[in-house]
């Protein structure tokens, strides 16, 4: 009998039924799951943050980065200062495996031919480069040659690539090209390319400037870099009837200096031979169109060749903005026109020169033992420390510091370089307060000093140096023009005037003149020299010895009409075997006369120079007479028959042709002044004490008294002035 067929356990058949319902679940979740993912990534289009569509449009697209050409510099006369280019950083391969399609040797074959060719190419001899073409490394597929093997030219590429070496390539890569070499070097600056290491990883890196107006203007200089897409297939190819999207660059703008080119070159011959000889441890020079502020020439040493970065390291600063240093006697011309302006100027009094003591310290002259006693109208020319204490003293403190913010001494001038710091003096004592006025205890940048200049030279208009003159975008035309900026009027026209006086006579005056060795034949100049202490940098006073003193000298040309402000500094020179005048005359002088014999001056007039007679004192006739056989020309103001004061004064040096004004007794009358240069009618300010103000540039066409009419010191006077 067949056993009864026993029923499950209850407790068995629910387990199994837990168990069918949870994997029927885990099939459901699984399916879910998947379900889920297929819809969240049709929906999204991203599959683990991958955008899909991105990464088949990348996939299938092949992207080309269109460059963007960096922004030319050019001077003013259009030579290109500065311009993109390309170098080259030469490699070879090395491994025997890398064939073409048809099993041509891609590799260097002939290792010493290879060596032998690029030896006269490379700063490396050929059995160098035979030793990098046989690495020790068997596995190694390419070789590269270190720094002889970079920054390699196209013209020298070219020649590598006509000797037809197998296994000899080029990586090339963007570059700045300086043509001049040592050109205004710290001023242009220099563009690089950030990281040497990313460049080569990323070959559509871009330059950056990092000094000058590389720097200052990179932004504007830099170009943004286009692209072009076209549509390929998986192997790459090209599909037909795709569209090609492109995107062009956009170059960056190029600029406009105000740097002559002639002139500056001229100028870095000059300065070269002065550190080749003297071998001073600065030497800055500046020169500037006195009207408009425009740099023509400004160089520095030490400084660097810009097409091969030689002499770089010496040192990174632009020593024209960037080092601030105590100017010396050249300040004196900024506070003689601060005591002239406030009315605290009278040439006929006198003090004692030599020394003077002020809060215990004493105050001496270059000259120690003096002069004795003599006028305040010879402070200038002798360079008396101690004159010009007496003269801050009578100004006072609180007019002398307002008229050192006028001149803006401690601010920046706001010239487009990088780095420019404001300078500072000090003015809590006595002794601080009349150290300025000689030029210690007060630092400024060369900078500075060209624009304070430019009021003594510009009629008491200052006016801010600048080194650029336009910027231009090549691909809409858009130009932004740098127009001649006026940043205050520290000192009156007449006050101008009889600064530039005194200033002849630094250069004219052989008795007693400080400047004689700035002469120049048949040139009206005004001239200031500066000796200035160099404060000892471990402290305790200033550097004593002969050469431990920063030397300089500032030229106005011509003195009649300054066009022209030529500022030079030299810092102590290593090798002093010349008196520092002549030093500095050696580029003072060729470089002035260079300047003055492009007869760019407003005035046209010629440049022979004649002695102004002393004619004070005498009859009108005699005057008259006196001034025609000197070759000037006089003009009288005034009714009287006897000449009373006369300008220029006598016996200095001037352009022969030029006007003398003679005040003679009686009453002041209005001269006319129809085709009169500004000079001559600032000379008229100063000789009759009448307000001027002028409206246009050039030379006299209307004025606003009659002429003929009295004046008097109250007398106000506009003049109309146009080009010839």
């Amino acid at each position: 009998m067949n056993p009864q067929r026993k029923s499950p356990n209850p407790k068995t058949r629910r387990n199994r039924q837990i168990v069918g319902i949870l994997l029927l679940a885990a099939i459901l979740l699984f399916f879910g799951l998947v379900v889920f993912r297929f819809f969240y990534i049709t929906v999204s289009g991203q599959i683990d943050g991958v955008n899909l569509a991105d990464r088949t449009r990348r996939k299938y697209t092949q992207e080309t980065v269109l460059k963007a050409k960096r922004g030319t510099i050019y001077a003013s006369n259009g030579d290109v200062i500065a311009e993109d280019s390309n170098v080259y950083t030469i490699f070879a391969v090395v491994d025997r495996k890398y064939v073409s399609i048809d099993d041509k040797p891609l590799y260097v074959q002939d290792k010493a031919k290879t060596a032998q060719v690029l030896s006269q190419y490379l700063s490396l001899s050929a059995a160098q480069i035979k030793k990098i073409l046989s690495p020790k490394s068997k596995k190694a597929f390419q070789v590269e040659f270190g720094n002889a093997g970079k920054n390699i030219d196209l013209a020298t590429k070219n020649q590598i690539d006509k000797q037809k070496l197998t296994g000899i390539y080029f990586r090339a890569q963007p570059a700045r090209l300086y043509p001049n070499g040592t050109f205004a070097s710290h001023i242009i600056g220099i563009a690089q390319l950030k990281d040497a290491k990313d460049t080569a990883k990323d070959s559509n890196a871009q330059l950056t400037g990092v000094m000058g107006i590389e720097k200052y203007f990179n932004r504007q200089l830099t170009g943004v870099n286009g692209r072009q897409q076209i549509q390929t297939d998986a192997n790459g190819y090209e599909l037909p009837m795709s569209k090609i999207v492109t995107k062009k660059a956009k170059d960056g703008d190029n600029m406009t200096l105000t740097i002559d080119a002639r002139l500056q070159n001229n100028l870095e011959t000059l300065m070269q031979n002065v550190q080749d000889k003297y071998k001073p441890v600065g030497l800055n020079a500046v020169l500037m169109n006195a009207k408009t502020g425009s740099i023509l020439a400004a160089s520095q040493r030490p400084t660097f060749d810009a097409a091969t970065m030689q002499g770089l390291g010496n040192v990174w600063r632009d020593t024209l903005v960037e080092d601030a240093y105590e100017p010396g006697s050249v300040m004196k011309v900024i506070s003689m026109a601060a005591t002239v302006d406030s009315g605290h100027y009278n040439p006929n009094a006198t003090y004692q020169s030599g020394a003077v003591t002020l809060d215990g310290s004493t105050v001496r002259d270059w000259n120690y033992s003096g002069w004795g006693t003599i006028p305040f109208s010879q402070v200038m020319p002798r360079s008396s420390n101690v004159g010009m204490v007496h003269l801050e003293e009578l100004m006072g403190a609180a007019t002398w510091k307002k008229y050192l913010e006028r001149f803006h001494m401690g601010q920046k001038t706001g010239i487009t370089l990088p780095g420019e710091v404001s300078g500072m003096y000090q003015f809590s004592r006595a002794i601080d307060q009349a150290n300025t006025a000689f030029g210690q205890g007060i630092n400024v940048t060369a900078m500075q000093m060209m624009q304070a200049f430019s009021a003594i030279a510009n009629g008491g208009k200052m006016v801010q140096p600048q080194i650029v003159s336009k910027i231009k975008n090549p691909l809409t035309g858009k130009t932004t023009t740098y127009q001649p900026k006026v940043v205050g009027r520290p000192i009156s026209a007449a006050t101008a005037a009889n600064v530039l006086d005194q200033m002849r006579q630094v250069v004219n005056n052989k008795q007693i003149g400080t400047g004689t060795a700035y002469q120049l034949p048949g040139v009206d100049l005004a001239v200031k020299t500066g000796t200035a202490q160099i404060a000892n940098p471990k402290g305790g006073g200033y550097l004593t010895g002969d050469s431990n003193y920063i030397f300089s000298v500032v030229g106005m040309a011509p003195a009649s009409d300054p066009q022209y402000i030529l500022y030079i500094t030299m810092q102590q020179p290593q090798k002093m075997t010349a008196p520092a005048e002549t030093i500095l005359s050696s580029i003072f002088k060729p470089l002035m006369t260079r300047v003055l014999s492009y007869g760019q001056t407003s005035s046209g007039a010629t440049t022979k120079q004649v002695t102004m007679p002393n004619v004070t004192n005498h009859s009108t006739a005699e005057a008259k007479e006196a001034l025609a056989n000197a070759g000037l020309t006089p003009v009288l103001v005034g009714s009287g028959t006897e000449v009373v004061q006369q300008l220029p004064k006598a016996n200095s040096r001037v352009l022969a042709g030029q006007r003398a004004v003679l005040l003679t007794d009686g009453a002041a009358l209005m001269p006319s002044v129809t085709g009169w240069s500004k000079n001559d009618i600032l000379k008229l300010a100063q000789i009759t004490g009448i307000q001027v103000n002028f409206t246009g540039t050039g030379y006299a066409v209307a004025q606003s008294i009659p002429a003929n009419s009295v004046i008097t010191t109250n007398s106000r006077v506009s003049v109309t002035l146009q080009p010839r």
